[in-house]
Protein backbone atom coordinates (compact mmCIF):
# COMPACT_ATOMS: atom_id res chain seq x y z
CA UNK A 1 0.00 0.00 0.00
CA UNK A 2 1.39 3.47 -1.04
CA UNK A 3 1.23 5.81 1.89
CA UNK A 4 2.22 9.36 1.88
CA UNK A 5 2.87 11.93 4.80
CA UNK A 6 1.45 15.55 4.48
CA UNK A 7 4.75 17.04 3.09
CA UNK A 8 3.79 13.99 0.14
CA UNK A 9 7.76 12.98 0.03
CA UNK A 10 9.36 10.16 0.67
CA UNK A 11 5.88 7.82 -0.73
CA UNK A 12 6.91 4.23 0.32
CA UNK A 13 5.44 0.93 0.33
CA UNK A 14 3.75 -0.71 3.48
CA UNK A 15 3.70 -4.37 3.13
CA UNK A 16 0.84 -4.62 5.65
CA UNK A 17 -1.83 -2.05 6.91
CA UNK A 18 -4.03 -3.16 10.16
CA UNK A 19 -7.07 -0.81 10.89
CA UNK A 20 -8.67 -1.63 13.98
CA UNK A 21 -12.32 -0.56 14.97
CA UNK A 22 -11.93 -0.77 18.66
CA UNK A 23 -9.27 -0.73 21.16
CA UNK A 24 -10.02 -4.29 22.28
CA UNK A 25 -9.04 -5.07 18.42
CA UNK A 26 -5.48 -3.36 19.12
CA UNK A 27 -4.22 -6.72 20.54
CA UNK A 28 -4.59 -8.47 17.46
CA UNK A 29 -2.07 -6.34 15.40
CA UNK A 30 1.09 -8.19 15.99
CA UNK A 31 2.52 -11.12 14.86
CA UNK A 32 5.70 -12.70 12.73
CA UNK A 33 8.75 -10.67 12.84
CA UNK A 34 7.13 -7.64 10.57
CA UNK A 35 7.83 -4.30 12.61
CA UNK A 36 4.77 -1.81 13.27
CA UNK A 37 4.23 1.74 13.77
CA UNK A 38 1.02 2.87 14.92
CA UNK A 39 -0.30 6.24 12.61
CA UNK A 40 -2.72 8.87 13.09
CA UNK A 41 -4.26 11.03 10.14
CA UNK A 42 -0.65 11.85 8.74
CA UNK A 43 -0.06 14.84 9.38
CA UNK A 44 3.66 14.25 9.93
CA UNK A 45 5.42 16.06 7.05
CA UNK A 46 8.36 13.52 6.79
CA UNK A 47 9.20 10.09 7.25
CA UNK A 48 8.24 9.36 11.18
CA UNK A 49 5.07 8.31 10.29
CA UNK A 50 6.25 5.77 7.78
CA UNK A 51 7.16 1.79 8.07
CA UNK A 52 8.21 1.31 4.32
CA UNK A 53 8.22 -2.62 3.62
CA UNK A 54 6.53 -3.49 7.15
CA UNK A 55 3.44 -2.87 8.92
CA UNK A 56 1.41 0.24 10.02
CA UNK A 57 -1.68 0.34 12.68
CA UNK A 58 -4.35 2.89 11.36
CA UNK A 59 -5.79 3.70 14.47
CA UNK A 60 -8.30 6.62 13.11
CA UNK A 61 -11.33 4.33 13.83
CA UNK A 62 -10.40 4.63 17.17
CA UNK A 63 -11.92 7.79 17.85
CA UNK A 64 -14.17 7.16 20.77
CA UNK A 65 -15.04 10.08 23.69
CA UNK A 66 -14.78 8.11 26.92
CA UNK A 67 -15.11 10.96 29.38
CA UNK A 68 -15.29 14.92 29.56
CA UNK A 69 -14.75 16.44 32.91
CA UNK A 70 -16.51 20.04 32.49
CA UNK A 71 -16.08 21.18 35.61
CA UNK A 72 -12.68 20.28 35.83
CA UNK A 73 -11.53 20.73 32.29
CA UNK A 74 -9.94 17.02 31.70
CA UNK A 75 -10.98 14.82 29.08
CA UNK A 76 -9.89 11.09 28.26
CA UNK A 77 -10.60 9.95 24.46
CA UNK A 78 -9.19 7.55 22.31
CA UNK A 79 -6.17 7.83 20.53
CA UNK A 80 -7.71 8.57 17.31
CA UNK A 81 -9.62 11.18 17.86
CA UNK A 82 -9.06 14.05 15.90
CA UNK A 83 -8.62 17.78 17.38
CA UNK A 84 -10.91 18.92 15.62
CA UNK A 85 -13.40 16.91 17.43
CA UNK A 86 -12.22 17.67 20.53
CA UNK A 87 -12.77 21.36 19.72
CA UNK A 88 -15.86 20.92 18.75
CA UNK A 89 -16.98 19.35 21.77
CA UNK A 90 -15.14 21.50 24.49
CA UNK A 91 -15.23 25.30 23.07
CA UNK A 92 -19.01 25.45 23.33
CA UNK A 93 -18.05 24.76 27.72
CA UNK A 94 -15.33 27.29 27.16
CA UNK A 95 -12.69 25.16 27.19
CA UNK A 96 -9.79 24.78 24.98
CA UNK A 97 -6.77 22.52 23.65
CA UNK A 98 -3.91 23.56 26.12
CA UNK A 99 -1.77 23.59 23.13
CA UNK A 100 -2.35 22.87 19.55
CA UNK A 101 -0.60 22.96 16.42
CA UNK A 102 -1.28 25.09 12.79
CA UNK A 103 -3.94 22.12 12.39
CA UNK A 104 -6.64 20.85 14.09
CA UNK A 105 -6.46 17.86 11.73
CA UNK A 106 -3.93 15.72 13.98
CA UNK A 107 -5.28 12.87 16.56
CA UNK A 108 -4.67 13.05 19.65
CA UNK A 109 -2.06 10.16 19.54
CA UNK A 110 -0.10 12.04 16.98
CA UNK A 111 -0.18 15.05 19.36
CA UNK A 112 1.32 12.66 22.25
CA UNK A 113 3.74 10.74 19.68
CA UNK A 114 5.17 14.19 18.27
CA UNK A 115 4.75 16.42 21.63
CA UNK A 116 3.18 18.84 19.38
CA UNK A 117 4.04 22.66 20.13
CA UNK A 118 2.27 25.67 19.04
CA UNK A 119 1.62 29.90 19.52
CA UNK A 120 1.64 29.50 23.46
CA UNK A 121 4.93 27.65 24.20
CA UNK A 122 6.51 30.26 26.16
CA UNK A 123 3.75 30.15 28.54
CA UNK A 124 2.17 26.52 28.75
CA UNK A 125 5.16 24.40 26.83
CA UNK A 126 4.03 21.64 25.15
CA UNK A 127 1.60 19.21 24.70
CA UNK A 128 3.25 16.35 26.81
CA UNK A 129 2.85 19.07 29.90
CA UNK A 130 -1.11 18.67 29.93
CA UNK A 131 -0.80 14.77 29.85
CA UNK A 132 -2.45 13.44 32.55
CA UNK A 133 -1.92 9.40 31.84
CA UNK A 134 -2.85 7.12 29.13
CA UNK A 135 -2.73 3.56 28.44
CA UNK A 136 0.36 1.75 26.17
CA UNK A 137 -0.43 -1.61 24.72
CA UNK A 138 2.99 -3.18 24.13
CA UNK A 139 3.75 -6.14 21.52
CA UNK A 140 4.05 -8.86 24.21
CA UNK A 141 0.32 -8.04 25.28
CA UNK A 142 0.69 -5.71 28.31
CA UNK A 143 -1.30 -2.79 28.73
CA UNK A 144 0.28 -0.51 30.99
CA UNK A 145 -1.13 2.99 32.53
CA UNK A 146 1.84 5.66 32.00
CA UNK A 147 1.92 8.93 34.08
CA UNK A 148 4.20 11.44 35.83
CA UNK A 149 4.27 9.28 38.53
CA UNK A 150 3.16 5.82 37.99
CA UNK A 151 5.82 4.18 35.15
CA UNK A 152 7.39 7.18 34.46
CA UNK A 153 10.24 6.47 32.79
CA UNK A 154 7.46 4.97 29.75
CA UNK A 155 5.82 7.70 30.21
CA UNK A 156 8.50 10.21 29.29
CA UNK A 157 9.71 7.95 26.16
CA UNK A 158 6.32 7.83 24.84
CA UNK A 159 5.46 11.29 24.87
CA UNK A 160 8.01 12.81 21.70
CA UNK A 161 8.90 8.89 21.11
CA UNK A 162 7.25 8.79 17.57
CA UNK A 163 5.25 5.81 18.13
CA UNK A 164 7.93 3.93 19.47
CA UNK A 165 7.34 2.31 22.73
CA UNK A 166 4.24 0.69 21.46
CA UNK A 167 0.94 1.37 20.93
CA UNK A 168 -1.19 4.31 22.62
CA UNK A 169 -4.40 3.33 23.34
CA UNK A 170 -6.01 5.96 25.16
CA UNK A 171 -5.05 9.76 26.48
CA UNK A 172 -6.21 12.06 29.89
CA UNK A 173 -5.18 15.17 29.54
CA UNK A 174 -6.31 18.63 31.08
CA UNK A 175 -7.69 21.97 28.90
CA UNK A 176 -7.43 25.02 29.27
CA UNK A 177 -10.05 27.80 30.11
CA UNK A 178 -11.18 30.10 28.28
CA UNK A 179 -13.74 33.14 28.29
CA UNK A 180 -15.18 33.29 24.15
CA UNK A 181 -13.85 31.51 21.37
CA UNK A 182 -12.87 34.80 19.86
CA UNK A 183 -9.37 35.83 19.92
CA UNK A 184 -8.32 39.96 20.33
CA UNK A 185 -5.44 39.87 17.91
CA UNK A 186 -2.68 42.57 17.37
CA UNK A 187 -0.21 42.45 14.30
CA UNK A 188 2.51 44.45 14.30
CA UNK A 189 4.51 45.18 11.33
CA UNK A 190 8.66 44.41 11.33
CA UNK A 191 11.21 45.68 9.12
CA UNK A 192 13.74 43.42 9.86
CA UNK A 193 15.35 41.07 11.83
CA UNK A 194 16.67 43.55 14.40
CA UNK A 195 13.00 44.77 14.83
CA UNK A 196 11.16 40.87 15.32
CA UNK A 197 13.79 40.24 17.87
CA UNK A 198 13.21 43.33 20.07
CA UNK A 199 8.95 42.81 19.34
CA UNK A 200 9.05 39.30 20.30
CA UNK A 201 10.80 38.92 23.21
CA UNK A 202 9.42 42.17 25.03
CA UNK A 203 5.66 40.86 23.72
CA UNK A 204 6.24 37.12 24.89
CA UNK A 205 4.83 38.43 28.28
CA UNK A 206 1.90 40.45 27.02
CA UNK A 207 0.19 37.55 24.99
CA UNK A 208 -0.36 34.30 25.68
CA UNK A 209 -0.34 33.43 22.23
CA UNK A 210 2.71 34.40 19.44
CA UNK A 211 3.54 33.97 16.00
CA UNK A 212 5.40 35.72 13.07
CA UNK A 213 4.77 35.40 9.66
CA UNK A 214 8.56 35.97 7.38
CA UNK A 215 8.80 37.39 4.10
CA UNK A 216 11.63 34.92 3.14
CA UNK A 217 12.25 36.86 -0.37
CA UNK A 218 13.24 39.79 1.36
CA UNK A 219 17.12 41.29 1.45
CA UNK A 220 19.51 43.76 2.19
CA UNK A 221 18.03 45.97 4.83
CA UNK A 222 14.30 44.28 4.49
CA UNK A 223 15.88 41.28 5.26
CA UNK A 224 13.80 39.52 8.21
CA UNK A 225 10.75 41.49 7.32
CA UNK A 226 7.65 40.29 8.71
CA UNK A 227 4.33 40.41 10.35
CA UNK A 228 4.35 39.84 14.46
CA UNK A 229 0.87 38.33 15.72
CA UNK A 230 -0.16 38.33 19.22
CA UNK A 231 -3.55 37.33 20.74
CA UNK A 232 -5.08 36.24 24.06
CA UNK A 233 -8.52 34.54 23.96
CA UNK A 234 -11.31 37.73 24.37
CA UNK A 235 -13.63 39.11 27.34
CA UNK A 236 -16.93 39.29 26.23
CA UNK A 237 -17.43 41.91 28.79
CA UNK A 238 -14.62 43.74 27.54
CA UNK A 239 -15.09 43.59 23.75
CA UNK A 240 -17.70 43.37 21.16
CA UNK A 241 -17.39 40.27 19.67
CA UNK A 242 -18.81 39.32 16.20
CA UNK A 243 -21.30 36.31 15.63
CA UNK A 244 -19.68 32.90 15.08
CA UNK A 245 -18.89 32.48 11.37
CA UNK A 246 -20.41 29.68 9.48
CA UNK A 247 -17.79 26.76 8.92
CA UNK A 248 -16.22 27.04 5.53
CA UNK A 249 -13.58 25.01 3.57
CA UNK A 250 -12.51 24.69 0.21
CA UNK A 251 -10.77 21.79 -1.55
CA UNK A 252 -7.41 22.90 -3.14
CA UNK A 253 -9.14 22.04 -6.85
CA UNK A 254 -5.75 20.64 -9.04
CA UNK A 255 -2.31 18.91 -8.47
CA UNK A 256 -0.60 22.46 -9.23
CA UNK A 257 1.79 21.89 -12.41
CA UNK A 258 5.59 22.01 -11.57
CA UNK A 259 5.58 25.66 -12.83
CA UNK A 260 2.98 27.16 -10.30
CA UNK A 261 5.25 28.34 -7.55
CA UNK A 262 8.71 29.50 -8.65
CA UNK A 263 10.89 32.46 -7.17
CA UNK A 264 8.91 35.06 -8.80
CA UNK A 265 5.26 33.60 -7.91
CA UNK A 266 6.61 32.96 -4.44
CA UNK A 267 8.29 36.31 -4.36
CA UNK A 268 4.88 37.64 -5.33
CA UNK A 269 2.87 36.27 -2.76
CA UNK A 270 5.36 37.84 -0.10
CA UNK A 271 5.33 40.95 -1.15
CA UNK A 272 1.40 41.12 -1.16
CA UNK A 273 1.03 39.51 2.40
CA UNK A 274 3.45 42.09 3.93
CA UNK A 275 1.99 45.04 1.79
CA UNK A 276 -1.57 43.97 3.11
CA UNK A 277 -0.49 45.31 6.52
CA UNK A 278 -0.67 48.87 5.89
CA UNK A 279 -0.84 50.09 9.55
CA UNK A 280 2.30 49.52 11.79
CA UNK A 281 -0.17 48.42 13.96
CA UNK A 282 -3.66 46.85 13.96
CA UNK A 283 -6.18 45.60 16.70
CA UNK A 284 -8.92 42.63 15.25
CA UNK A 285 -11.41 40.50 17.18
CA UNK A 286 -11.45 37.10 14.96
CA UNK A 287 -12.67 33.62 15.67
CA UNK A 288 -10.32 31.10 16.93
CA UNK A 289 -10.18 29.65 13.55
CA UNK A 290 -8.87 31.70 11.59
CA UNK A 291 -6.08 32.43 14.35
CA UNK A 292 -4.72 29.21 14.91
CA UNK A 293 -5.68 27.42 11.88
CA UNK A 294 -5.68 29.12 8.95
CA UNK A 295 -4.62 26.76 6.15
CA UNK A 296 -7.26 24.43 7.86
CA UNK A 297 -9.59 25.92 5.70
CA UNK A 298 -7.98 25.11 2.22
CA UNK A 299 -8.07 21.17 2.45
CA UNK A 300 -5.20 19.03 0.81
CA UNK A 301 -3.26 22.51 0.32
CA UNK A 302 -0.32 20.47 0.27
CA UNK A 303 -1.04 19.94 -3.64
CA UNK A 304 -0.11 23.27 -4.64
CA UNK A 305 3.41 22.19 -4.62
CA UNK A 306 2.57 19.37 -7.07
CA UNK A 307 2.98 15.58 -7.62
CA UNK A 308 6.81 15.91 -5.98
CA UNK A 309 5.87 17.03 -2.43
CA UNK A 310 7.66 19.61 -0.28
CA UNK A 311 9.79 19.17 2.33
CA UNK A 312 8.87 21.47 5.90
CA UNK A 313 12.65 22.71 7.45
CA UNK A 314 11.84 23.73 10.95
CA UNK A 315 14.73 23.92 13.05
CA UNK A 316 15.13 25.54 16.85
CA UNK A 317 18.48 27.31 18.03
CA UNK A 318 19.54 29.13 21.29
CA UNK A 319 18.50 33.06 21.72
CA UNK A 320 21.96 33.95 21.91
CA UNK A 321 22.77 33.32 18.15
CA UNK A 322 19.52 33.24 16.80
CA UNK A 323 19.82 36.90 14.67
CA UNK A 324 22.71 35.71 13.24
CA UNK A 325 21.75 32.79 12.56
CA UNK A 326 18.16 33.77 10.93
CA UNK A 327 19.89 36.45 9.17
CA UNK A 328 22.12 34.31 7.69
CA UNK A 329 19.54 31.93 6.89
CA UNK A 330 17.39 34.06 5.27
CA UNK A 331 20.49 35.20 3.42
CA UNK A 332 20.74 32.12 1.95
CA UNK A 333 16.88 31.08 1.12
CA UNK A 334 16.80 34.15 -0.59
CA UNK A 335 19.89 33.97 -2.39
CA UNK A 336 19.81 30.93 -4.05
CA UNK A 337 15.99 31.47 -5.34
CA UNK A 338 14.71 28.94 -2.63
CA UNK A 339 11.95 31.24 -0.98
CA UNK A 340 9.69 29.77 1.12
CA UNK A 341 5.70 30.38 0.95
CA UNK A 342 5.11 29.90 3.84
CA UNK A 343 7.43 30.97 6.65
CA UNK A 344 6.65 30.92 10.36
CA UNK A 345 8.99 32.23 13.20
CA UNK A 346 8.40 31.82 17.26
CA UNK A 347 9.79 31.84 20.41
CA UNK A 348 10.24 28.61 22.96
CA UNK A 349 10.32 29.31 26.42
CA UNK A 350 12.26 27.56 29.24
CA UNK A 351 9.27 25.24 30.12
CA UNK A 352 10.86 21.68 29.43
CA UNK A 353 8.84 18.84 28.24
CA UNK A 354 8.70 15.70 30.16
CA UNK A 355 9.53 13.50 26.88
CA UNK A 356 12.76 12.52 25.97
CA UNK A 357 12.98 13.04 22.39
CA UNK A 358 10.65 16.58 22.57
CA UNK A 359 11.83 19.50 19.96
CA UNK A 360 11.12 22.29 21.65
CA UNK A 361 14.10 24.10 23.40
CA UNK A 362 14.48 27.90 24.61
CA UNK A 363 15.45 29.42 21.93
CA UNK A 364 13.67 30.68 18.56
CA UNK A 365 12.38 28.30 16.07
CA UNK A 366 11.87 28.54 12.32
CA UNK A 367 9.17 26.45 9.61
CA UNK A 368 9.84 27.35 6.03
CA UNK A 369 8.57 24.74 3.44
CA UNK A 370 10.64 23.94 0.31
CA UNK A 371 9.16 22.59 -3.04
CA UNK A 372 10.89 19.69 -3.53
CA UNK A 373 12.68 19.67 -6.46
CA UNK A 374 15.60 16.86 -6.19
CA UNK A 375 18.84 17.38 -5.77
CA UNK A 376 18.99 20.83 -5.96
CA UNK A 377 16.60 21.14 -2.74
CA UNK A 378 18.87 18.68 -0.81
CA UNK A 379 21.52 20.63 -1.18
CA UNK A 380 20.14 23.34 -0.48
CA UNK A 381 19.23 21.88 3.00
CA UNK A 382 22.29 20.32 3.68
CA UNK A 383 24.04 23.41 3.40
CA UNK A 384 21.19 24.85 6.01
CA UNK A 385 22.09 21.94 8.11
CA UNK A 386 25.62 23.12 8.93
CA UNK A 387 24.51 26.76 10.02
CA UNK A 388 22.20 24.94 12.44
CA UNK A 389 24.73 22.76 13.93
CA UNK A 390 26.84 25.25 14.56
CA UNK A 391 24.60 26.93 16.66
CA UNK A 392 24.06 24.10 18.76
CA UNK A 393 20.44 23.77 17.52
CA UNK A 394 18.20 21.15 15.95
CA UNK A 395 15.79 20.45 13.44
CA UNK A 396 12.14 18.86 14.31
CA UNK A 397 11.69 15.10 13.72
CA UNK A 398 7.92 15.68 12.83
CA UNK A 399 8.79 17.63 9.95
CA UNK A 400 11.60 16.02 8.71
CA UNK A 401 12.70 13.36 5.64
CA UNK A 402 16.34 13.23 5.26
CA UNK A 403 18.30 14.64 8.49
CA UNK A 404 21.31 12.19 9.17
CA UNK A 405 22.01 10.25 11.59
CA UNK A 406 24.71 12.43 12.59
CA UNK A 407 22.93 15.32 13.71
CA UNK A 408 20.08 13.40 15.05
CA UNK A 409 22.28 11.84 17.90
CA UNK A 410 24.34 14.76 18.14
CA UNK A 411 20.94 17.58 18.85
CA UNK A 412 19.38 15.05 20.68
CA UNK A 413 21.54 12.95 23.50
CA UNK A 414 18.89 11.01 24.90
CA UNK A 415 18.37 8.98 21.86
CA UNK A 416 20.54 6.06 23.18
CA UNK A 417 18.90 5.82 26.51
CA UNK A 418 15.55 6.31 24.68
CA UNK A 419 16.24 3.30 22.54
CA UNK A 420 16.16 1.05 25.83
CA UNK A 421 11.91 1.64 25.79
CA UNK A 422 11.44 0.44 22.59
CA UNK A 423 8.81 -1.76 21.84
CA UNK A 424 11.05 -4.94 20.31
CA UNK A 425 8.31 -4.87 17.48
CA UNK A 426 8.01 -1.21 16.70
CA UNK A 427 10.29 0.80 14.26
CA UNK A 428 9.39 3.27 11.28
CA UNK A 429 11.52 4.31 8.57
CA UNK A 430 12.37 7.60 10.21
CA UNK A 431 13.77 5.59 12.90
CA UNK A 432 15.91 3.14 11.08
CA UNK A 433 17.39 6.55 8.78
CA UNK A 434 18.65 8.08 12.41
CA UNK A 435 19.46 5.36 14.54
CA UNK A 436 22.45 3.96 11.90
CA UNK A 437 25.86 3.79 13.32
CA UNK A 438 27.73 7.16 12.78
CA UNK A 439 30.31 4.79 11.44
CA UNK A 440 28.19 2.96 9.29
Amino acid sequence: MHVEPWGRTPIVEHADVKRPAWLRDCADVWGDDMTTLAIGNLRSYGDSCLNDNARIVDMTQCSRFIAFDKERGVIRCEAGVLLSDILNLIVPYNWFLPVTPGTKFVTVGGAVANDIHGKNHHCKGTFGCHVLRFELLRSDGSRTECSPGENAELFAATIGGLGLTGIVLWVEFSLTRIASPFITQTNIRFGNMDDYMLHSRTSDSKYDYVVSWIDCASSGASLGRGIFMGGNFADPLANTLPAVPAPRSIPFPIEAPSWMLNTLSIKAFNMLYYGKQTKPVSHHVVHYEPFFYPLDSILHWNKMYGKNGFFQYQFVVPFDDAASVLRDVLKRTARTGNASFLAVLKNFGAIQSPGMLSFPMEGVTLAMDFKNEGGKTLAFMTELDAIIRSAGGRLYPAKDARMTAEDFQRAYPNWSAFAAFIDPQCSSTFWRRVSRSAMA
